[in-house]
């Protein structure tokens, strides 16, 4: 399976995790390493242009594709089984703590959540610190360019 990542060109090569475990995120707490991945090309659009202030067009970023073995097991959390107030803004410490038990527990490499952002859309988190993340391959660093109108009026 290929999965998708927007990131400031000089981090497109770092599946540490180390970004999300500095400022934390909707299902990690900070001191957590995850990488947060998405099914499409669209979706990873989408969450950087919902964290973006308007007026801000995000340059100087990379669209990777990750490859993840076909073999891996993956956890999912299905919407039913959620929180109530998953989605909420700002994220809720309910969502944070599930995912930081994902990386403690340490059980699975690659946890599926809905998004948060577009409905029946899909992100892929990988825990950086599993034994066989090795396993997971950056197949290609593409230059992005995000069209001005999602961040301008």
């Amino acid at each position: 399976m290929i999965v998708f990542r927007l990131s400031k060109s000089k981090f497109a090569s770092d599946l540490s995790g180390k970004g999300a475990e500095k400022s934390g995120g909707r299902w990690n707490s900070k001191g957590t390493a995850m990488v947060y991945t998405s099914a499409s090309r669209a979706l990873c659009t989408t969450e950087i242009a919902v964290h973006t202030p308007l007026g801000n067009l995000p340059l100087d970023y990379k669209l990777i594709s990750i490859e993840i073995p076909d073999e891996i097991v993956i956890q999912e959390f299905a919407q039913k089984d959620l929180p109530n107030n998953w989605k909420s803004i700002p994220h809720s410490h309910s969502t944070q703590l599930l995912g930081d038990k994902f990386i403690a527990d340490s059980q699975y490499m690659v946890l599926k959540v809905p998004s948060a952002v577009v409905q029946d859309e899909f992100n892929f988190l990988i825990n950086p610190n599993h034994a066989e993340s090795y396993k997971i391959i950056i197949k290609a660093i593409e230059p992005f360019n995000f069209d001005e109108r999602l961040f301008f009026k």
